[in-house]
């Protein structure tokens, strides 16, 4: 059965880490959605989004129109790229924030790199008792990101950050480092998504080191 996955794409967002999942997630036969997610306060919303390094790449569907076609029950996972901006653009959006805690309770898998699982998943509570990397230095600034020190410890109780790591997959959450380990985490969540002869196939084929 296909799997179903969407990422979303806020401005600001990191073009590696967003467009190598897409490019090998289609590869692995996955159906990949990407969802333009507006600048937070921004009243207008377009297809085209701008990178943290100025590429704008046009999204299949707005934001909007995702959450009137949305069934839960069919959609199997949800990546969120890092970039600063782009992961606070997601962060401030309320129905990220509850679409995120709704996936994690239902056990469908969770991904975020680089600065999504500081910025976006903390404040949320899902990385609470799991095991989890982000952005080398992210990791402190953490109170920043959950509003006060006192929260972001309530926050990530019992939570554990694993540092020098390309990736940590816990539970059904998956947690990358930067856009350097992008391909290894993307190949990680094909493994977990479409299994591992998927994931050596594409490998392979596509010359990995």
């Amino acid at each position: 059965l296909m799997k179903k996955i969407a990422v979303f794409l806020a401005p600001g967002f990191e073009e590696i880490e967003a467009l190598t999942a897409v490019d090998y997630l289609r590869r692995a036969g996955a159906d990949v959605v990407t969802v333009s997610v507006p600048e937070d306060g921004c009243p207008k919303i377009e297809k085209i989004v701008t990178g943290s390094h100025n590429i704008p790449v046009t999204a299949d569907m707005l934001l909007k129109d995702f959450i009137d076609t949305l069934n839960i029950d069919l959609l199997d996972a949800i990546y969120l790229p890092g970039g600063l901006k782009g992961s606070k653009n997601l962060a401030e959006n309320q129905f990220i924030f509850q679409l995120i805690t709704k996936m994690e309770r239902k056990g469908k898998i969770v991904a975020g790199v680089c600065a999504t699982p500081a910025v976006v998943f903390a404040p949320t509570g899902i990385l609470s008792g799991k095991n989890w990397t982000c952005y080398p230095g992210m990791e402190n600034e953490l109170s920043d990101y959950c509003g006060s020190e006192t929260r972001a410890k309530e926050l990530v109780e019992n939570s554990r950050h694993i540092p020098g790591v390309p990736y940590v997959f816990d539970n059904n959450l998956l947690t990358g480092r930067g856009p350097g380990t992008t391909e290894q985490v993307v190949m990680k969540f094909i493994e977990i998504l479409c299994g591992e002869s998927v994931a050596k196939k594409i490998h392979d084929g596509t010359c990995q080191r």
